[in-house]
């Protein structure tokens, strides 16, 4: 692996992140439910993950506010504008998947 310094691996990570939250700002027809079920995480852990890196350097970020970071508006605004309800089958996968993390 290529050595990069601290610092501009810090931007690189910074700009990855910064790309993945505006992909998923973009792409408001994917639901976190199936993010979850692929992935295993979604914009809502983001923002947990956000909010505890914040924390982590002192900066007290409330969740709502770090969802807002991921989310780009309002959480209750998104939702409102482009979440769907969870099919049957969304929902049975989902406790398939959790299942396996909870093990």
């Amino acid at each position: 692996m290529k050595e990069i310094d601290a610092q501009t691996r810090l931007e690189i990570e910074a700009a990855a992140f910064r790309r993945m939250v505006e992909h998923f700002r973009e792409r408001t027809d994917v639901q976190n439910i199936d993010v979850m079920n692929t992935a295993g995480f979604c914009r809502n852990c983001l923002s947990k993950w956000y909010r505890a890196a914040a924390e982590d350097r002192g900066v007290d970020i409330d969740y709502d506010e770090a969802r807002e970071i991921v989310y780009g508006m309002p959480y209750a605004d998104w939702k409102a504008k482009y979440q769907t309800e969870a099919t049957p089958d969304q929902k049975a996968k989902f406790e398939v998947e959790h299942a396996k993390v909870k093990d």
